[in-house]
């Protein structure tokens, strides 16, 4: 079977399209007809752009006449038509996503969109499409409260696999798949939706405000685990965004964030390394609240917490992390009292309970069970007596370790030694002399 000579029959489209133009002021279907006609002449003759032309013209008789029904049967018809080009089912396809914003009836616009969904169902050359069309239904169930139904809807798209699709729309369809999937307290899946976006595209020019986007959700995400360190890295994320660094009242105010999720974190080898990072921050310079704050968790003294809260409460409580339904007040008393700990096991070797208690002003119970939780989590070493009432923070030393201290001991004082009779042998040398 031979293979129809592609022709170009531009012109035939233009006059069909002019001329039943004008039919369809008086008799639609007629021209409808007339245009499926010459539709039909161009796509036998493989004419892509002609075909488009026709078909397109054909919808948009059917939608300026306000026949929605008539819509939605035609693209059925001519995306189903025998040997149809991809590019005449993108034509039309887009013709009526057109509609679809203009179209204000919710029911015929839901028809439409379930019309445009079906036709795209399946076919690669419009999966941009279709991903957009999806992502309007799922706006419109979450306008209309249902939002298991919307998130349902958007998670289901797998754009990562577009090849088609821009980046930065493939990010813009991620951020909105976490944002649903967490109103819907799908955390699980925000999580792995987050895992597909690809940080090095958010650290383009042109992504930037797409990274801070994504990083607020993220850090909705870690709020819900309530893990501050990784908060503390979103917001330095943030902060460290060009167009964010250009305006003060946003650079201070992720700085201000990310100060106050680091002294929430728990006491920890990357703790310490990012509190004092922030702490070389030039800017926090000028928010001396916040540097307080920070030095006062550095430094190796004791915070007494009623005093802490009367200098640091006004400030804090400005911050909705303090003022919202989540008070933060008690982790951060929590993390007040880990320092403490960590301030008394440096200076005392052991100290009675009683007294222990005090200098953190805790009762015998609260500092045991903190100190336990430190303990498990091998921030420190500590040992209670419970009967001689003694906590002691050095860790027994084993046999080896006692013998190596002292063979070290031994060799330390033998040198003294020698170098004591070398200096004495020098002074008898030089008495002889003289």
């Amino acid at each position: 079977m031979t293979q129809p000579m592609v022709q170009d029959l531009s012109n035939v489209a233009e006059a069909a399209i002019t001329t039943n133009r004008e039919v369809a002021k008086k008799n639609l279907n007629e021209a409808i007809d007339n245009l499926l006609v010459a539709e039909k002449q161009c796509r036998q003759v493989e004419d892509a752009t002609s075909t488009s032309k026709i078909a397109v013209e054909i919808i948009k008789l059917c939608y300026e006449a306000k026949k929605l029904d008539l819509v939605n049967e035609k693209l059925v018809l001519l995306s189903k038509r025998r040997g149809q080009s991809r590019a005449a089912i993108r034509a039309i396809v887009q013709e009526a996503m057109i509609y679809v914003d203009e179209i204000k009836d919710m029911k015929l616009k839901l028809e439409l969109i379930d019309t445009l969904r079906t036709i795209t169902d399946g076919k690669i050359f419009v999966e941009n499409e279709r991903a957009r069309l999806t992502r309007t239904l799922s706006k419109i169930k979450e306008d209309e409260g249902n939002i298991s139904d919307a998130a349902k809807i958007l998670q289901d798209l797998q754009v990562e696999t577009y090849g088609s699709m821009e980046k930065r729309e493939k990010i813009q369809f991620f951020i909105e798949q976490m944002r649903l999937c967490m109103n819907n307290k799908d955390f699980i899946r925000a999580q792995l939706i987050a895992n597909k976006v690809n940080r090095k595209t958010l650290a383009e020019d042109e992504s930037h405000d797409l990274k801070v986007e994504f990083y607020k959700q993220l850090i909705r995400y870690y709020t819900n685990d309530a893990n501050y360190l990784e908060i503390t890295r979103c917001y330095l994320q943030i902060y460290d965004t060009p167009y964010i660094q250009k305006d003060l009242e946003q650079m201070n105010a992720a700085l201000k964030l990310a100060c106050i999720n680091i002294v929430l974190t728990p006491m920890g080898s990357e703790q310490s390394d990012l509190l004092n990072r922030i702490l070389d921050y030039k800017p926090l310079n000028n928010l001396a609240v916040y540097k307080d704050l920070l030095t006062r968790f550095k430094t190796i003294e004791l915070i007494r917490w009623t005093s802490f809260v009367e200098v640091f409460k006004t400030e804090l409580n400005t911050q909705s992390i303090f003022s919202g339904e989540k008070n933060c007040w008690n982790d951060l008393r929590s993390r007040v009292v880990e320092h403490n700990i960590r301030v008394v096991s440096t200076y005392y070797k052991r100290i009675s309970t009683k007294r222990l208690a005090e200098l953190l002003d805790l009762t015998l119970d609260e500092s045991e069970k903190f100190i336990s939780d430190l303990v498990s989590n091998k921030t420190i070493f500590a040992r209670i007596d419970r009967p001689a009432g003694i906590a002691t923070f050095v860790a027994p030393k084993d046999s080896s370790t006692v013998l190596n201290g002292w063979a070290a001991d031994i060799s330390s004082l033998l040198d003294l030694v020698e170098k004591t009779n070398h200096l004495i042998q020098r002074e008898f040398m030089i008495h002889k002399v003289i």
